[in-house]
């Protein structure tokens, strides 16, 4: 088992880095290999709308993108961290996560989502809600704890103090330890579900 866990904090060693260490001590200590990115500081551009990734599987800005791409189809697993702007995640790693599920071809089906969001006081659940998102139009399960995926913390090392906020942390990654293995499991008896064609509805003609 690998996971993947994105940090879209500027702050290396911030409140959303302090949520992801301690979901990495849970995740090692099963056995799950983990490996921690972090984008929040890095120049990532928007989606240009081109179509080149329609023909060719990566986008056409070679920057970290294309480089997680290759990771994420490797990992059994995906989590996002952010810390919350104006109620929603960190632009940079929205810019980011628009381009790596658009443009990374690979099936993201049955792959485990989680996302996590730090924030000194509110905007917490609406940031949870734009980063599950993406997991849900990918045929991604997502996994859950015992509450909202989010811890609290203003200044450096101060989430340490949101006790429900750790613990949180430690059952969602018990949980999706738990929920990858399943679908391990599920996948080598059973396969992955049947592929229907996608259709395409246009609002305007």
């Amino acid at each position: 088992m690998k996971v993947l866990m994105i940090n879209g904090s500027p702050r290396k060693d911030g409140n959303t880095a302090l949520a992801l260490a301690e979901m990495e001590k849970v995740f090692l200590s099963n056995g799950v290999e983990t490996e921690i990115y972090q984008v929040g500081a890095l120049n990532i551009k928007g989606c240009l709308a081109c179509g080149y990734c329609s023909k060719n599987g990566r986008c056409v800005t070679n920057d970290a993108v294309n480089e997680l791409a290759e990771k994420f189809e490797k990992a059994d697993g995906l989590v996002v961290a952010s810390p919350v702007y104006y109620a929603s995640a960190n632009g940079t790693l929205i810019s980011c996560l628009d381009r790596l599920f658009f443009s990374a071809g690979f099936d993201k089906r049955m792959k485990v989502g989680a996302s996590v969001v730090c924030a000194r006081r509110g905007g917490c659940s609406a940031s949870f809600d734009e980063l599950n998102k993406y997991f849900s139009i990918s045929g991604m399960p997502i996994a859950s704890s015992q509450y909202w995926n989010s811890i609290h913390g203003g200044a450096k090392g101060e989430a340490e103090k949101d006790e429900e906020g750790i613990q949180t942390m430690r059952v969602l990654a018990e949980n999706m330890t738990f929920l990858m293995r399943s679908i391990a499991l599920g996948k080598e008896k059973y396969g992955l579900p049947e592929k229907e064609n996608h259709i395409y509805t246009n609002f305007i003609r």
